[in-house]
């Protein structure tokens, strides 16, 4: 299997250069990954480069000067993008996700969603959603949000504190879930530039992975900001069930992304097996039937990933999917990232040792790819919802 094999589909038989200045990128960003990952640092020249290539527009409709290409486009730019900066590639992947549902959805005010695409074409004007709390969590698992939006004559006040902000370094919009001060109170979307006073980000971000992604807290204190920069509310009741093809969308993406990382790591264990020739074997590693055997079964679980991720993205993008979709996608994330986190397993595990030093990338694709269980929606969740599916059809 070549490296970062994908399904023959038209989109992606659309985008040939595209996949590989894609590529090109990620041999760039694997050469001071290790770095950033060490200091804890925010790949700003990544986005640099992410810009000048086009990239960072890819989900901004064509109308805006985007490129408006679908999930299976983008899917495969993150995945390889993942290869060589897993970071990079979170931070990308929030940013592709709120362009491709605001140009689905078309809720936002039209003159600021405008503007918002034609900053993302022109510079770099990254975006992302402000959720999770300390006192909520993560509100997937429901509950109202603590952040607080007061009506005001000027427009809306909001107050309020936000975790795992990832790209908060580089951010230029946050998209901020908090209720409003109603005596039945409703909860949504709230624009917030990152130049508003009031805007602060504290660092708080020193994870196991991940590390680059700036994922730091958001504090608000009385930040005003416009009343068009109320993008959409509703009752809370109003939002479930979530979206279905928005919740697919997250669900496909992050799927390609630890995609990358596995492949990345497989890639790795590959180059070593033919490099380490021990003495008493008088020939390389990838001459013995144990470590054949075991890298034939990673193939086989990036395989499955690749049909699995490829197939349905396909499906949404030709509009040949039915209302089970999210469900669908969250079976996909299930399935692809513990064959993801499987994979990267079989090669630590093979090479024992040599596998967990800094020294080596393989150490912190481990890392990184863990964290594919704590996006949403987590694994519990996914077999809740397929187990009442098959129960109570």
């Amino acid at each position: 299997m070549s490296k970062l094999s994908i399904v023959e589909t038209s989109a992606t038989k659309s985008f040939p250069d595209l996949f590989e200045v894609a590529e090109s990128l990620a041999r760039d960003f694997a050469t001071r990954a290790a770095t950033h990952d060490r200091d804890n640092s925010f790949p700003f020249e990544n986005f640099e480069a992410l810009h000048k290539a086009q990239l960072l527009s890819l989900t901004v409709p064509v109308e805006f000067g985007g490129q408006g290409v679908g999930y299976t486009t983008a899917a495969h730019v993150i995945e390889r993008i993942a290869s060589g900066d897993a970071s990079t590639a979170l931070v990308l992947t929030m940013h592709y996700l709120q362009h491709a549902n605001a140009a689905r959805t078309r809720r936002w005010n039209p003159s600021v969603y405008e503007r918002l695409c034609r900053e993302s074409v022109e510079g770099i004007a990254l975006i992302n959603a402000a959720r999770v709390e300390p006192e909520l969590g993560t509100p997937a698992r429901g509950g109202l949000p603590a952040t607080l939006a007061k009506r005001t004559s000027d427009g809306w006040q909001l107050t309020g504190h936000k975790q795992y902000t990832t790209g908060s370094p580089i951010l230029r919009y946050f998209v901020v879930w908090a209720r409003t001060d109603d005596s039945e109170p409703q909860v949504g979307n709230f624009l917030v530039p990152r130049d508003r006073p009031g805007v602060k980000i504290v660092e708080t971000w020193d994870h196991l992975g991940m590390r680059a992604t700036g994922s730091h807290d958001l504090i608000l204190d009385n930040v005003l900001i416009p009343p068009e920069y109320l993008l959409d509310v509703r009752p809370p009741k109003a939002w479930a069930p979530p979206d279905p093809l928005t919740m697919a969308g997250n669900s496909l993406l992050l799927s390609a992304l630890y995609q990358g990382v596995a492949t990345a790591a497989r890639d790795w264990l590959v180059s070593y097996l033919h490099q380490r020739s021990p003495s008493n074997l008088g020939s390389s590693l990838a001459n013995l039937p144990r470590f054949q055997t075991c890298v034939g079964e990673i193939e086989a679980l990036l395989y499955a990933n690749n049909r699995l991720i490829y197939t349905l993205a396909s499906d949404i993008d030709k509009g040949q999917h039915d209302t089970s979709v999210n469900l669908q996608a969250q079976t996909v994330k299930y399935l692809a990232t513990n064959n993801a986190i499987r994979s990267v397993e079989i090669a630590v595990k093979l090479i024992g040792n040599p596998g967990l030093f800094k020294t080596n990338p393989l150490e912190r694709h481990y890392r990184d790819v863990l964290c594919s269980r704590i996006h949403t929606p987590q694994d519990d969740a996914v077999c809740l919802a397929l187990g009442k599916s098959a129960l109570f059809k």
